[in-house]
């Protein structure tokens, strides 16, 4: 890794900070000024990773039998009002990998923004949103899921998610300062509401990398790791495969994927990033504000990082 150019080329884009750990140990540091290292940032829809862990986690401590349980259950009043019976069939599984069915064109239309941030009731909206496809067919970004999944987690913990999340993830993972914003039905926003600092994202992505063992504890099992990093469904041939909230990718785009040719990443809107190479055993974590293209810091992470020897 060529420290020298991954500055210069850094400083040329709107990149706030990058934290970059190899063996659990860090090895570079860039802060575009000296705020960043101590600021919160707004991590979008790395939201939805911390999502994914929460639900392993609710998992394995009993709160939900299954990622396969049908989604209505929860919310019956909604579902009974559906002419659209195939939706009785959509499950948490479908929601964690995207593949409901529902029609959400975030990608489309509506140009990265789901207007059902504007609506009183989140989790309405996106039950009511029409079927184009039948669940577990098709994946389609739909950020309505992982609000629907941070609902999920409330009902059945009864507690707030962010408060699930602090007693069962943040504070063994030492993140004392973060916030999350909540919707007008007071559930955490489980797309885009987490603002984290820049070395406690990276504390996330070591989680990963060393499946679901933090500093010895084990957070969440090992079994959800893989299950939530392996490739399901490619929609986004430029982005890559979509697992449980996270996406994975090549290292080499033209071997097949194996271990030694895996990385796996949280993206958010803006160029927001926890990036995880195994083979590599590297995490880095990247807060930007890269609007004009969300892919820019990861362009410059695979050429200089991934791609070379650190």
């Amino acid at each position: 890794m060529n420290r020298d150019q991954l500055n210069k080329e850094l400083r040329k884009k709107k990149i706030n900070a990058v934290y970059i750990t190899h063996e659990g140990k860090n090895i570079y540091e860039y802060y575009k000024n000296k705020k960043q290292k101590e600021k919160l940032h707004k991590i979008n829809s790395c939201t939805k990773s911390v999502i994914s862990i929460l639900m392993g986690i609710a998992l394995d401590k009993g709160y939900l039998d299954s990622i396969h349980l049908p989604v209505y259950q929860f919310f019956p009043e909604l579902f009974e009002a559906q002419e659209d019976k195939r939706k009785m069939d959509i499950t948490i599984h479908h929601l964690l990998t995207m593949s409901d069915g529902l029609h959400f064109p975030e990608f489309g239309e509506w140009n990265c923004f789901a207007p059902m941030t504007y609506h009183n009731d989140i989790v309405k909206f996106v039950i009511d949103r029409p079927m184009v496809h039948y669940p577990g067919k098709h994946m389609n970004y739909n950020s309505g899921c992982s609000h629907v999944l941070s609902a999920i987690i409330q009902k059945v913990t009864k507690m707030k998610t962010e408060d699930f999340a602090n007693k069962n993830l943040f504070k063994p993972l030492g993140i004392q300062q973060y916030h999350w914003y909540a919707d007008k039905m007071k559930i955490n926003k489980g797309a885009d509401g987490l603002i984290l600092k820049i070395e406690d994202m990276s504390k996330i992505g070591l989680l990963v990398l060393q499946n679901g063992t933090f500093n010895g504890k084990k957070i969440v099992s090992s079994q959800w790791i893989k299950e939530a990093t392996t490739p399901h469904l490619c929609t986004y041939d430029y982005i890559g495969h979509y697992g449980m909230h996270w996406w994975v990718n090549k290292l080499d785009e033209e071997q097949e994927f194996s271990y030694d040719n895996t990385f796996y990443f949280a993206l958010g809107f803006g160029g927001q990033y926890i990036i995880i190479s195994p083979p590599k055993n590297l995490v880095v974590t990247i807060a930007s504000e890269t609007y004009d293209d969300s892919f820019k810091p990861m362009k410059i992470i695979r050429n200089i990082v991934l791609d070379n020897k650190i």
